[in-house]
């Protein structure tokens, strides 16, 4: 599970076996939550609050490098980093 970028604490991955839309994993303190790329929206688990906003927000700036992660994923090759939040 390559981890693509870390902002405040928040880890984001993406799995190479994974299925369905464009989406990735961010973890914090304990929670972890499976969001689709676009829309936007958590597919399953759950942020708090604040945790929750800051993924939007990086998501809705880095959306184009996510969906280039993704069809990546799909085809088995190297992940890119994507810069943080800051």
């Amino acid at each position: 599970m390559p981890r693509i970028s870390e902002f405040y604490g928040i880890a984001i991955y993406m799995y190479y076996q994974d299925h369905g839309r464009a989406h990735f994993h961010a973890i914090y303190a304990g929670h972890e939550a499976v969001i689709r790329i676009h829309p936007f929206a958590i597919l399953r688990g759950k942020l708090p609050r604040r945790a929750r906003a800051l993924v939007r927000e990086w998501t809705k700036r880095h959306r184009g490098e996510l969906e280039r992660d993704w069809e990546l994923a799909r085809a088995q090759r190297p992940l890119r980093p994507i810069p943080p939040l800051e």
